[in-house]
């Protein structure tokens, strides 16, 4: 299995299995129609690759494999896998992240028309607000949750529970109100799940205009 994984990650690599390499096999079986693996061999060696070319091809993997791979490995240090690893599980997670807020909350300025801005760290240690919205001397909060599925966002709405009086101390001293907006990812886009919030906080900002 693991002899199958480094040929597999190296041929790929070097793309070796590239169309310019191997020809184009998806659309040649078609053609040739075989009724077992040898009628496509034959055909394969006599009209799309020789035979001597895919050993050749074989002969290259295997000097880039005992080479170039091991020349690469004999490089890596015992520091090098550790900040692979610490990188790999707080950089890019955090900046994965950061990229859904971000995304979620430049969704949200367009929508509702208004000035969206970061909440001071003062402010999301004390009443969990990421975002804030200025509406004349009151402050709208605003915490954006991303949620991997629908099935987390019960989860989401427990931890509402345990930080509701925090967003009502929020309230009491800004003005306005706390939103939860749920970032739920559908394919490689991500949406706000409960669209509804935002004509709350539309409601809610035409009644700070009013006061």
């Amino acid at each position: 299995m693991a002899k199958e994984w480094i040929l597999n990650s190296v041929m790929n690599r070097f793309q070796l299995n590239f169309k310019r390499n191997v020809g184009a096999v998806s659309e040649a079986i078609r053609q040739c129609q075989p009724k077992t693996v040898e009628q496509w061999q034959e055909y394969y060696f006599a009209h799309v690759r020789p035979q001597d070319h895919i050993e050749e091809l074989g002969r290259k993997l295997y000097i880039k494999i005992t080479e170039v791979i091991v020349a690469e490995i004999e490089q890596i240090t015992e520091l090098d896998c550790i900040e692979y690893m610490r990188n790999l599980v707080i950089h890019r997670t955090y900046d994965g992240y950061m990229t859904e807020i971000t995304t979620i909350y430049g969704q949200l300025q367009e929508r509702l028309g208004v000035a969206i801005e970061p909440a001071p760290d003062e402010w999301d240690r004390l009443f969990n607000v990421d975002f804030f919205i200025k509406i004349n001397a009151s402050y709208i909060g605003l915490q954006i949750k991303p949620a991997s599925n629908v099935s987390q966002i019960s989860q989401i709405f427990k931890e509402r529970t345990l930080q509701l009086k925090t967003h009502e101390k929020f309230t009491k001293n800004y003005g306005g109100k706390v939103f939860y907006v749920f970032s739920l990812k559908q394919g490689n886009v991500k949406i706000i799940q409960n669209t509804d919030v935002i004509a709350e906080i539309q409601q809610e900002i035409k009644r700070i205009q009013s006061l």
